[in-house]
């Protein structure tokens, strides 16, 4: 299989992982057994790391909240920045961690069931770390779009307000 038709496949299962086997190897017009070699490749050498459903928690959980931090850290000597990178990740709380340019180093998703929570999980943990010079919390408000899928139903009334 040629590796454009290898990329193929990823960028299908990127889409929708629910795709099967069978319907990738009919779109690029290969085998099933083919297609499914090359995906156990890819998740034995950590390509694929995982799948997983875009969820629009707000329709089935209230209360939920999600907070984008922002923090400067001191790097460390012969690891830069991953030592304080990993020790962030390690939280349960933790989502996601970006290394940035800019004015702050990393970025870090939390996710939480009310502000005192994830409040507390940034000035206890997080703001305590050693080499963690300061942190900015931005709340979420709503999710219009995540991972390419748009959240609005496109139901809603599409009129254009008239004013007097």
């Amino acid at each position: 299989m040629t590796e454009e038709k290898k990329h193929e496949i990823l960028r299908l299962l990127h889409t929708n992982s629910r795709l099967s086997t069978e319907a990738i190897a009919t779109m690029l017009g290969e085998s099933p057994e083919a297609v499914s070699e090359v995906i156990k490749t890819y998740e034995e050498e950590r390509v694929i790391l995982r799948y997983s459903a875009v969820v629009d928690w707000d329709k089935v959980e209230s209360g939920r909240i999600t907070a984008v931090i922002d923090v400067k850290v001191v790097p460390q000597r012969e690891v830069g920045f991953d030592a304080i990178a990993e020790r962030i990740y390690r939280f349960p709380e933790v989502k996601s961690v970006y290394l940035m340019s800019g004015a702050y180093d990393l970025q870090v998703i939390v996710e939480g069931y009310d502000i005192k929570e994830v409040s507390r999980f940034v000035s206890e943990r997080l703001a305590t770390i050693e080499n963690v010079n300061s942190t900015t919390t931005h709340f979420m408000l709503k999710t219009y779009k995540e991972a390419g899928v748009i959240f609005d139903d496109g139901e809603g009334d599409r009129r254009l307000v008239i004013s007097p």
